[in-house]
């Protein structure tokens, strides 16, 4: 299945001819207790040059682990990763070395993922020390430069993680991120351990990039009104699978799944007078070890239906660019 683009970006006068990157098929299981978790179980995708792919759903569903398996810091138990046409899996040592340079990822505790023994001229300067592109006064000013970008003082080189705040500490891991030029940057929930002043101002960050630097972003995340603010289309995953996927817009005014529909319902409207009609999901989660038979929402879904036990439903366009996996179409 070939996922074609329909997104804001088709308003760009240079609309690529292939994706920048393919996903077919990806899955990640975890051995837990002699049996598998199921945390990625058949992703495929297609990002385009030049947009945000926003990725949602509930804390658990994968969204994390798809990420971090589409750049090869897991490795697939299943299916294939294409950037510009090659199998990041199939790539040597070397060959991977060379796609580190253009595959970056932003974490999202900005702390964490931030050595605390480092200054941030270390922090930021490691990928030109792994990779032997920058030495001595250029390291340092292509360093001030990436500080500057980012909208931090190029003076607080020698200073440590604990010296800035979590929006200051996030900017440097998103100046460590591009440190290389890369073309291609997975954002996993990088907003979500900020203050939400703070969350505005690095998504426009982001975005800001992106025009400069002309990049490609999936963005991961929960917080659904973000994901519509960044993204040109958005992805909705549920316990490892995909069940809809279209442009960020058309997803909200008329979302097809069932879960993608109560997901929007939580979202709160700006406006005192208007009310949105909530929809609850019963029940918990299933377990990724043990999923439901055929569709995997149906313990929870409100329109639940007898195929949906019995059948898994199959991925197809119902609407031209708008894809859903469900028995109700």
């Amino acid at each position: 299945m070939t996922v074609e683009l329909h997104s804001k970006i088709a308003d760009k006068n240079d609309i690529p001819s292939s994706p920048l990157l393919q996903v077919r098929n990806l899955k990640k299981y975890f051995s837990v207790a002699n049996k598998q978790l199921k945390a990625v179980d058949g992703l495929t995708l297609d990002i385009y040059q030049g947009e945000t792919v926003g990725l949602v759903g509930e804390s658990g569903c994968g969204k994390s682990t798809a990420g971090r398996t589409m750049v090869r810091l897991y490795e697939a138990t299943e299916g294939e990763v294409l950037y510009q046409g090659k199998n990041i899996y199939a790539a040597n040592q070397r060959e991977l070395a060379k796609l580190r340079r253009e595959i970056q990822m932003i974490f999202q505790d900005p702390y964490a993922s931030l050595n605390p023994r480092m200054t941030v001229e270390e922090i930021i300067g490691e990928p030109f020390a792994i990779h032997r592109t920058l030495h001595g006064k250029k390291k340092k000013e292509r360093i001030k430069e990436l500080l500057t970008l980012v909208g931090l003082d190029p003076d607080h080189l020698n200073r440590f993680p604990h010296e800035f705040s979590g929006g200051q500490r996030q900017r440097i891991g998103i100046a460590r991120a591009l440190a290389l030029n890369p073309k291609f940057i997975v954002c996993d929930e990088p907003i979500s351990a900020l203050d939400v002043s703070i969350q505005a101002q690095v998504v426009n960050l982001l975005k800001e990039l992106q025009k400069k630097m002309d990049l490609t972003y999936l963005f991961i995340a929960h917080d659904l009104s973000m994901v519509k603010y960044i993204s040109d289309r958005i992805v909705v995953m549920y316990l490892g699978q995909m069940v809809e996927l279209t442009d960020s817009l058309r997803l909200y005014d008329d979302p097809l799944h069932p879960y993608t529909q109560a997901l929007l319902s939580a979202v709160p409207i700006p406006d005192p007078t208007h009310q949105r009609e909530r929809i609850v999901l019963k029940g918990d989660v299933p377990s990724p070890i043990d999923p439901p038979s055929g569709c995997v929402f149906r313990t929870r879904c409100p329109v639940a239906m007898e195929i949906c036990s019995k059948m898994k439903p199959e991925w197809q366009e119902v609407k031209p660019g708008h894809f859903v996996a469900c028995h109700l179409y």
